[in-house]
């Protein structure tokens, strides 16, 4: 973002917290791509991602007052729709969960790489339990790092970690059919 859009970006958000609802708009164009994006990976369901991301402008045009910087704000949509999400999800059953259909077009995907390899990664993701999840899309989607993430979710530095080793591993091992294999053990010890 320029020195000239970080301005418009804290007008925007001044204006709106006044009460401009134009101004709310902008804000709303700004981040809905974002926000539907992280709702949809989240929820497999466009639908259900639309209802999601529409719920989290609701619950910002009530707390726009709260909300400090353009910063702030990137920072809140993120949190409060990974929430949202991860309560929807442990509402529904989980037989419910379907994959995202193949010829989804998305707005953060890159159109290189392999398309049957992201669409069965997009399937293995869909069943990973929901906060862990929420964890590996809001690294490898969102880009955001382990601490960021910790704020994000508010959970320790070290159970984001987990949770993002504990996917990968379990990601890998069905992308290859195979178990992860132990480390050797190093000492003598009997088992």
């Amino acid at each position: 973002m320029t020195d000239g859009d970080a301005c418009s970006a804290c007008d925007a958000l001044a204006r709106a917290r006044s009460g401009d609802a134009a101004a709310f708009t902008t804000l709303v164009r700004r981040h809905q791509r974002a926000v539907y994006s992280l709702a949809l990976r989240m929820l497999s369901d466009r639908g259900k991602a639309e209802d999601l991301a529409q719920e989290v402008f609701i619950r910002l045009h009530g707390k726009l007052a709260l909300v400090q910087s353009e910063t702030h704000l990137l920072f809140w949509l993120r949190q409060v729709t990974s929430r949202l999400a991860i309560d929807r999800l442990r509402r529904e059953t989980r037989y419910e969960q379907l994959p995202l259909p193949q010829d989804l077009p998305l707005a953060a995907e890159s159109s290189s790489g392999d398309p049957l390899l992201q669409q069965q990664l997009r399937g293995l993701i869909a069943q990973l339990p929901a906060a862990a999840r929420a964890v590996v899309l809001l690294r490898y989607q969102e880009d955001l790092d382990p601490s960021e993430i910790a704020q994000v979710l508010e959970m320790p530095v070290n159970t984001v970690k987990s949770h993002l080793k504990r996917s990968l591993e379990r990601l890998r091992e069905r992308l290859t059919g195979e178990a992860a294999v132990p480390a050797p053990r190093t000492d003598d010890a009997p088992l």
